[in-house]
């Protein structure tokens, strides 16, 4: 007689078992009962190169244009999504990238939300495939939690945070993020997500980072794209695509300038400044 284990995590030897593909993998469970028949939910397993870099986004506020309308209006066929996020996320993908979506939405909600991301279509373009990650608790304590209490950022980072341990431990997967608020922000930066990266969207579809003077929206960053996520899919890009993000002139000028030091041992009289060497340096006609 053959002993079962119930577990929520395959093993690395059940994983292999299964010869997954590399990208989407559709598996199915079954459940019979004598009075319901048998019952089946599917779900994806998704398999990525252990070198991969992946772009996270939310999905209440940041795809559609605000946390609670859209839980509401898709179901009533209004599109409420921002303008030009499936353009610029499908030139992501095509530069290499992978799309993680995080939401704070309930599980029951998985097929619904599936469902929607699969069907935002805007001119030409849809959101590219992806994991979708979501809250295991029920609709209304994960309403609760980011709607009321706003305080999301828990689950997400205890999610993304067993992401990461995925993949090796000299290696950070996460290249950017997008929200629409700060819990976001404060759950993508402790997890690792670059801060020049981070990207918050306001119901209006202007985005801001940390440099506060930076104003864009969905349309602007595909005009951008090239510089801000340079394409990594020949061999070596991915190095070359680091470098030009660690040594471009916009990292350059972040470095924060530096101090003259304060000599508080040169004596000064008014009107005059003492060198270190001696000589006076007076200034010059105001």
């Amino acid at each position: 007689r053959r002993s079962r284990h119930k577990a929520i995590r395959l093993s690395s030897e059940g994983l292999a078992q299964l010869k997954l593909r590399t990208g989407a993998n559709t598996i199915t469970f079954s459940v019979y009962s004598s009075l319901q028949g048998t019952q089946m939910v599917s779900a994806s397993i998704f398999l990525w190169p252990s070198k991969c870099k992946v772009v996270v986004s939310d999905v209440d506020g940041t795809i559609t244009k605000s946390d609670v309308l859209g839980h509401v209006m898709p179901r009533v066929g209004i599109d409420w999504s921002h303008s030009g996020v499936t353009a610029l996320y499908s030139r992501l993908r095509q530069n290499g990238y992978r799309l993680l979506y995080l939401t704070s939405r309930g599980i029951g909600q998985s097929m619904s939300t599936r469902e929607y991301l699969a069907g935002v279509q805007q001119g030409a373009t849809s959101l590219p495939e992806g994991p979708i990650l979501m809250s295991p608790t029920r609709l209304i304590e994960s309403f609760t939690r980011e709607v009321i209490w706003r305080n999301p950022e828990e689950f997400k980072r205890a999610c993304l945070e067993d992401i990461r341990s995925l993949f090796p431990d000299d290696f950070n997967p996460f290249f950017a993020g997008f929200g629409n608020r700060q819990s976001d922000e404060m759950a993508y930066r402790a997890v690792g997500v670059p801060e020049r990266r981070i990207f918050i969207i306001n119901s209006q579809g202007v985005i801001t980072h940390t440099n506060r003077t930076f104003q864009k929206s969905y349309p602007m960053l595909l005009e951008v794209e090239q510089q801000m996520f340079p394409p990594i899919t020949e061999p070596g890009s991915l190095e070359k695509a680091e470098a030009q993000n660690d040594f471009n002139a916009f990292a350059f000028w972040r470095t924060p300038p530096n101090i003259w030091p304060d000599d508080s041992d040169a004596e000064t009289t008014p009107g005059h400044a003492s060198s270190d060497d001696g000589d006076t340096m007076f200034p010059g006609p105001v």
